[in-house]
């Protein structure tokens, strides 16, 4: 079946000009006043007023040597193996989300089973402030493209939105049961999607408010394309659209044969934006042309490996995918399974190049920028590196008790942080002899 358009939106679409937000009573038109060559990284600038693009240059990250002595809410040590160089315990619940801020990479928020949220110090796990408010667990968190803002999210749709060098809440927002939650790339505008099948987009902190309606049904999932014009949603009966922010209208709309069989759980773009990757519940995971909508590749599990310690009277759960990405350098796709497969996948020849068995599921992984390195997480507790060229395991970190449930990467790849079902988050020293 052809990928369709319920507007008749074609993947001609006019560049955005203009990006309209509803009020109560009243439509606020943001209207672009110089429109100069047409450059696709000022485009959303000069169409949201209010709001400074100007990029600041890069600052160096925290030059504070490492704490390794234990503070208040900080674990020095643990029983067994622990290569963290610091532990975050203020969380008394598992912990399910973590998210690192972009400019610095010295800031962590993790939200966690106990309602609460946090933002804190990654050399040394200090408390800089607690995102309070949220009676449900915290399942979705992160910080604005310039670190000036940070967002939290929890199960039963309140968001709340805290202004990071004054510790002041600047915005919140009740929705329907939350799904996933990602701020805009280059402006103060926070997406999310609920359980009624609707995408959110905000302008925070002044609440400016779009809703795309999707089918009655979950938005699974969500990111938006690197060009800030386009997002793509997954929903729970396996339909995937591609929206256009501007207008309110989805472009492409994936569905039937061209669409999943089972829910969506995770979505991804390659480094331009030309290539979405979609991965299911029903093991496959499909490459989408962003241009035209058209799926141009299918990825599905060679083998399905036994559920691995299966306890008595457990039963064996279905395979599924669970996180996916692209290679920037190389022209790969990692493919993470809740049987503890990593596949790797030659985007040019659409065939398997290689199969990384753990010894529990993934839970996430996360491509190394610049390089061909590809790190996991899983059920068992370990974050581990791959190379994706020879499929070879580089090294591991250990230290949690319970699986892992949410892991970041910095943006030099100096530090993994990771959230986990033993309450703690943590932060490891990344060591590659082969940097």
């Amino acid at each position: 079946m052809e990928s369709e358009s319920e507007s008749g939106a074609t993947a001609d679409t006019p560049p955005l000009e203009t990006l309209s937000f509803h009020g109560d009573e009243e439509i606020i038109e943001v209207v672009e006043l110089d429109p100069g060559p047409p450059d696709p990284a000022d485009d959303l600038a000069q169409e949201m007023e209010d709001v400074d693009f100007e990029e600041e240059e890069e600052e160096e990250g925290n030059e504070e040597g490492w704490v390794l002595e234990p503070q208040e809410g900080v674990v020095g040590s643990m029983e067994g193996p622990d290569d963290s160089e610091v532990t975050f315990a203020l969380h008394s619940a598992s912990v399910f989300c973590v998210s690192l801020d972009p400019k610095t990479n010295t800031l962590a928020v993790t939200g966690g089973e106990d309602d609460k949220a946090f933002v804190w110090r990654l050399s040394d796990g200090e408390l800089l402030f607690e995102c309070a408010g949220h009676k449900d667990s915290v399942t979705c968190a992160g910080f604005s493209h310039d670190s000036t803002l940070v967002a939290t999210g929890d199960m039963s749709g309140l968001l709340k939105v805290w202004q990071v060098d004054t510790k002041e809440e600047v915005w919140s927002f009740e929705a329907g049961d939350l799904e996933w939650m990602e701020w805009h790339s280059r402006a103060p505008v926070l997406l999310a999607g609920t359980a009624d099948g609707n995408t959110w987009m905000w302008k925070v902190p002044n609440g400016d408010c779009k809703t795309f309606q999707g089918p009655n049904c979950p938005a699974t999932c969500g990111r938006v394309l690197p060009d800030g014009k386009r997002a793509v949603v997954g929903y729970e009966d396996g339909t995937i659209r591609v929206w256009d922010l501007k207008q309110g209208n989805s472009i492409h709309v994936l569905k039937g044969t061209e669409g999943h069989q089972g829910p969506l759980t995770c979505v991804a773009t390659n480094q331009d934006g030309s290539l979405i990757l979609t991965g299911s519940v029903d093991c496959q995971a499909k490459v989408v042309s962003a241009t035209t909508g058209k799926v141009v590749g299918v990825f599905r599990p060679e083998t399905v490996a036994s559920q691995p310690n299966l306890g008595e009277g457990e039963e064996s759960e279905s395979n599924s995918v669970e996180s996916l990405g692209f290679c920037s350098v190389m022209p790969l796709a990692a493919v993470g399974y809740l049987d503890g497969t990593l596949a790797i996948y030659d985007l040019s020849t659409q065939t398997l190049r290689h199969q990384c068995q753990h010894q529990s599921g993934i839970v996430q992984l996360l491509w190394e920028a610049g390089t061909a390195v590809v790190y996991t997480c899983s059920l068992d507790g370990i974050v581990r590196l791959w190379d994706a060229r020879t499929g070879r395991l580089l090294t591991d970190y250990r230290g949690h008790t319970a699986e892992i449930l949410d892991f970041a990467l910095s943006k030099d790849a100096s530090l993994v942080v990771t959230t986990s079902g033993d309450h703690k988050a943590k932060v490891f020293c990344v060591q590659r002899p082969d940097r």
